[in-house]
C-alpha cells in the first residue's frame, strides 16, 4: 500500500493522503488488479480498506484518508462496511476522516446501486470523491445522480492547461459548477508548476499529483516548502 499527498496550495498543507493499491515490487494498481477475479473482487477490495486503515494509523497519519473503492464489490453498504468500522475502532481511527473515492476504471453496472452506496455512506458520516472527472464515465449525469462531495478533475484536463486556453475555459466551467452544487474540487496529476500555478489562478487550490510528491510505499510524504508557490 502506497500514500499519495493531496494539498491545499492556498493555506500550505497536506489535507488528504490517498490510499493506493501497491504490489509486493512496486506494481502498480492496475497490473494488480488485473490479476483479481470478479469472484474474488469482495475479498481484495476489503482487505485493501482494512490494510490502508491500519497502515494510516501506524503512520500516524493526521490527515483524511482517501480511499478508492470498487462499487461491484459492495453488495450491501452497510454490510460491507461493518469490517471498516471495526477495524477503524480497533486502531482509533476516527471515521469522519475517511474519504471514499469512486474509481472511474470501475464501470458502472448499475447506477442505482451505487447511489444507494454513496447514499448510505453519506448518513453513515463519511466523504465522498468522484475520481477522474472529465474522463470516460465520470460525466454530468453520473456527478447529477450521485452528488458526491469532491471532483478530482482527470489530469487530460489539466495536462498543459497554462498554455492551453481551451483547457482552461473547461476547468473555468466546472469551477463554476461546482460552487453552484456546493461540490469541492481537486485537480489531479499535476507534474509542472506551471500546471499547478494556472489551476490556483482558476480557483482550483487543492491539488495532487508528481509535481507535489510521487507515491510511498507505506510511508508518508512531506511537501517541500518551495512547491506551493
Amino acid at each position: 500500500m502506497a500514500f499519495q499527498p493531496i494539498v491545499d496550495v492556498h493555506q500550505k498543507r497536506i489535507v488528504y493522503y490517498e490510499a493506493l493499491v501497491r504490489g509486493l515490487n512496486g506494481e502498480s494498481a492496475g497490473s494488480i488488479l488485473g490479476q483479481v477475479t470478479d469472484d474474488l473482487m469482495y475479498r481484495f477490495d476489503q482487505a485493501c480498506r482494512i490494510k490502508a486503515i491500519e497502515l494510516a494509523s501506524q503512520l500516524d497519519m493526521q490527515e483524511i484518508l482517501s480511499i478508492n473503492f470498487m462499487p461491484n464489490a459492495v453488495y450491501e453498504p452497510e454490510a460491507c462496511i461493518q469490517a471498516t468500522l471495526e477495524t477503524s475502532r480497533r486502531v482509533g481511527w476516527p471515521t469522519q476522516r475517511l474519504n471514499f473515492e469512486i474509481t472511474e476504471t470501475e464501470r458502472v453496472r448499475d447506477r442505482a446501486h451505487l447511489r444507494n452506496i454513496i447514499e448510505s455512506y453519506h448518513a453513515m458520516g463519511f466523504t465522498t470523491s468522484l475520481d477522474d472527472f472529465g474522463n470516460g464515465f465520470a460525466n454530468l449525469d453520473l456527478l447529477t445522480d450521485l452528488r458526491p462531495d469532491t471532483l478530482k478533475i482527470d489530469r487530460e484536463l489539466i495536462m498543459g492547461c497554462d498554455t492551453n486556453k481551451r483547457r482552461q475555459a473547461i476547468l473555468r466551467s466546472i469551477v463554476v459548477l461546482a460552487e453552484n452544487l456546493g461540490t469541492k474540487l481537486v485537480g489531479e496529476g499535476i507534474e509542472t508548476r506551471e500546471e499547478s500555478r494556472c489551476l490556483v489562478d482558476l480557483g482550483i487550490n487543492v491539488q495532487q499529483g508528481f509535481y507535489f510528491s510521487r507515491p510511498k510505499l507505506e510511508a508518508l510524504a512531506t511537501i517541500d516548502p518551495e512547491k506551493y508557490l
